[in-house]
């Protein structure tokens, strides 16, 4: 598989996921909502989170930071880890989930590092959409921006789990609850691929070695070997 190759399908879904969350940032208010194709199923909703993938956060400002930074050393890191798989001529399968973990990882990247620093806060009481803003007037600073999220998929609502049901009987219960975004959807599509699929990507091919050995002894047919 060619470098350009790669290269070009994570720019693709960079850009879509950059394109769509633009759109989303300045054109929906902080928890606005819209039924796609009125499906109660399929919903657009915005949310922004400050931790990880679907929501999941970590504690408090250093939290934020810490997250902000492993994030850039793992995508300084997958620059390298991926030409290198292409490099050792990888199974193709593979490289394409690394490429889309990758990607998924610099999407959620690009929001954290400087959405802070060009948007503004948007206002759900206000309803308000944010706005583009000199760099550095934005709602918070480097490396403090918040995740932007969309995409909501309610397919099971107001049900609830039966009483038997330990810890959570009688509870809500809401299936597919997180929201996420094409970033996120990236890195799990990635994850889930390489787990299913790791008996393949990862098969090691036995190579036979055939080894000639010279000898300068004479061959004597009367010779036998015990």
């Amino acid at each position: 598989m060619k470098t350009r190759s790669i290269v070009l399908f994570i720019f693709v879904i960079l850009l879509a996921d950059q394109v769509f969350k633009y759109y989303i940032k300045t054109h929906f208010y902080l928890g606005e909502e819209i039924k796609v194709g009125g499906q109660e199923w399929f919903k657009l909703h915005f949310v922004e989170n400050e931790g990880m993938a679907w929501g999941w956060k970590m504690g408090g400002e250093w939290g934020k930071i810490a997250l902000t930074l492993f994030r850039l050393i793992a995508v300084i890191a997958g620059v390298f880890i991926i030409r290198d798989f292409i490099k050792k001529k990888n199974h193709p399968g593979f490289i394409v989930c690394s490429a889309l973990i990758f990607a998924g990882a610099m999407g959620n990247l690009i929001d954290s590092m400087v959405y802070g620093l060009i948007f503004q806060e948007s206002d759900p009481y206000l309803q308000n959409v944010a706005k583009l803003v000199p760099i550095g007037e934005g709602y918070a600073g480097f490396l403090h921006g918040k995740v932007v999220d969309m995409l909501y998929f309610p397919l099971i609502r107001n049900a609830h789990f039966p009483s038997w049901v330990p810890f959570w009987g009688g509870d809500d219960f809401e299936f597919f609850r997180p929201v996420f975004n094409i970033a996120d959807a990236s890195i799990s599509i990635g994850v889930i691929t390489i787990l299913l699929f790791q008996n393949k990507f990862f098969k090691k091919h036995d190579q036979q070695q055939h080894v000639t050995v010279e000898t300068n002894a004479s061959v004597d047919d009367n010779m036998q070997i015990q």
